[in-house]
């Protein structure tokens, strides 16, 4: 595949197709001064506006917690190289405890005060929960008194009482916290405004290639004992989070009919929702 044309004024070259997903192509160029970067190059997709939100994320950011951002062309982003080794790397060679420490400490980061005020970009946390909102109001009007519905409920009064409000990642997990010459770093951000609760919620969800202690209610239990004591919030607060979050990833998959994954999502967030009932 050829390269796109890349700004002249980036002084970047070599580039090399490390990934592509269904909304970009990333490149990794190597700079005037022979260093790596990353060319994340977005297509012509229906969501693009998170993207774009991400971008002002991490504008404001300015490095601290998140990769940098070197440069802007269009839908084009030349941004700081976050390095190989993924937090799912430390997961399956060092184990959850340890993953879980270093995504804390991410969070830690991510969550400092900004130097700048909030973009007006980011999108309020209560626009990222339409799907769940959506569906929950489905089955009422069915009479169905499903998981979405009760998840909607805790989601809206989470929504009505967050205990801060500060931008977001909006997609932190494993596969988007990186090691590189700077340490630990998050990328692909969303650009969410709202309650942290929410950035540590999908971290529950998300354990690559180790499905099976996403529903372990030892491993539920301590991950809301780390991430309380990370944002000063309460173990029941961010297990409150991390069931609706469950059920909202749960109802973009039902209105993608990808049935499979809309189940699995849903049997994790009834584990969150067991060890929630002992806090």
């Amino acid at each position: 595949m050829d390269a796109p044309a890349f700004p002249a004024r980036w002084k970047v070259s070599a580039p090399e197709l490390i990934a592509e997903t269904f909304s970009s192509r990333i490149w990794k160029v190597r700079r005037e001064d022979g260093s790596p970067a990353v060319v994340k190059a977005l297509k012509p997709f229906d969501d693009v506006a998170d993207e774009l939100r991400g971008e002002h994320f991490l504008a404001w950011r300015r490095g601290e917690g998140a990769v940098r951002l070197l440069g802007r062309d269009g839908h084009s982003m030349l941004l700081e190289y976050a390095g190989e080794r993924m937090l799912s790397h430390v997961l399956a060679e060092d184990g959850d405890d340890a993953a879980t420490s270093i995504a804390a400490d991410v969070m830690v980061k991510l969550f400092s005060p900004g130097k700048d005020p909030f973009p007006r970009e980011f999108q309020p946390l209560r626009e990222r929960y339409a799907s769940l909102f959506r569906k929950a109001a489905a089955d009422r009007d069915e009479a169905v008194a499903s998981i979405y519905v009760e998840a909607a409920a805790i989601a809206d009064r989470l929504l009505d009482n967050p205990h801060d409000i500060r931008p977001l990642h909006g997609d932190l997990h494993h596969e988007n916290i990186l090691h590189g010459p700077r340490g630990w770093l998050a990328i692909d951000p969303k650009g969410i405004l709202g309650d942290p609760g929410f950035d540590a919620a999908n971290m529950f969800y998300n354990a690559p290639g180790h499905d099976e202690i996403c529903s372990d209610p030892e491993r539920i239990a301590q991950m809301a004992e780390v991430f309380a004591r990370t944002l000063g919030q309460t173990p029941a607060s961010i297990l409150d989070h991390a069931f609706a979050w469950g059920c909202l990833s749960s109802s973009w998959h039902h209105e993608g009919k990808n049935e499979k994954d809309e189940t699995r999502e849903l049997s994790i967030a009834a584990a969150v929702r067991s060890v929630r009932a002992h806090f």
